[in-house]
């Protein structure tokens, strides 16, 4: 298959996801997104599983390009001065996640949709096991930064991370919260990584104000 019409077609659908929910997700509204032909997708993804694990390669792909675009310390092995200025890298994390809620919204909902469609249909958690590249990123850096216990630290921190992007997505949280794609947005993200960080890798928290 083409690249391109992967691309074109996997994007369509996460689109449809965004807007519609997984009840929303058609060949013929992926078609209708792409503005291509009725029955291109069906062409390319004979069956909707296969639409949505489609869906699910292309945003490993995407979530691993940001990851790598944001050179988070994520070799296994790293010394501990690489990342001595937890701040620094908590900011790294936090753009990354405030990017995520603003321009990068559609995926990040369409993934929460496949999560939950996975549920209902187990065939599809292995192709959704590619969050355990986070999790082994996590343990990667706290080990790095002095974690008595690197891996649960790291599956803790992925898991305290995916809450408070999913609380702030859900609009769930408070109503004083900044909105996504602003400076205050990202500041207050990174107060509150930097905390989970110091708490993970068995530093002690220190205060801080979204002022500081």
């Amino acid at each position: 298959m083409p690249t391109d019409r992967f691309a074109a077609l996997t994007d369509a659908a996460i689109a449809v996801l965004a807007e519609r929910g997984m009840r929303g997700l058609t060949h013929r509204a992926v078609d209708t997104r792409a503005a291509l032909p009725q029955g291109t997708t069906s062409a390319y993804f004979r069956t909707r599983k296969a639409l949505i694990e489609a869906v699910v390669r292309r945003l490993a792909d995407l979530d691993r390009a940001d990851l790598d675009e944001a050179r988070l310390p994520t070799e296994a092995g790293m010394s501990v001065t690489a990342i001595e200025d937890i701040d620094a890298f908590a900011a790294g994390i936090a753009a990354l996640l405030d990017r995520w809620m603003s321009t990068e919204r559609d995926r990040v909902l369409a993934r929460y949709a496949c999560l939950l469609e996975a549920t209902h249909h187990p065939e599809l958690r292995t192709i959704l096991r590619y969050g355990e590249a986070s999790r082994a990123q996590s343990t990667a850096m706290l080990a790095a930064a002095g974690a008595r216990h690197p891996e649960q630290a790291g599956a803790h921190l992925v898991a305290c991370i995916d809450g408070l992007l999913f609380d702030r997505l859900a609009g769930a949280g408070s109503s004083s919260a900044p909105a996504p794609g602003t400076a205050a947005n990202r500041a207050d993200l990174t107060i509150a990584i930097a905390t989970l960080l110091r708490a993970f890798a068995g530093q002690r928290p220190e205060v801080a104000t979204s002022g500081s």
